[in-house]
């Protein structure tokens, strides 16, 4: 994505809105790589190399979650939304719905 994740003049927005920027390129390209390799390992047949993927697919997991986890400590009102959604039983459009009504 480089540096087309600007939808605005770069120099017109804030260092905040710049870092969030950043952070959400960040989590989407965590979110690919994650892809990759699940796809690589849903296809791969030698063990030793499956191994491998599984372990670099579990870090970039990580990263996802740190980059999640910085937006939600900038963003509320995300973090009281996915609290109705995420860890919870149950219909996921029905705790979806109740965590936007949370925001509300």
């Amino acid at each position: 994505m480089g540096f087309d994740q600007y939808h605005e003049p770069p120099e017109e927005l804030s260092d905040e809105t710049r870092t969030f920027a950043r952070m959400i390129v960040s989590l989407i390209e965590e979110a690919e790589a994650i892809n990759w390799y699940e796809q690589r390992i849903s296809v791969e047949k030698d063990e030793a190399a499956k191994a491998i993927m599984a372990n670099a697919q579990k870090e970039e997991f990580k990263h996802f979650g740190m980059d999640l986890e910085f937006l939600l400590r900038k963003k509320p009102e995300w973090r009281t939304t996915l609290k109705a959604i995420l860890f919870q039983d149950g219909d996921i459009v029905k705790l979806g719905e109740k965590g936007e009504e949370a925001v509300e």
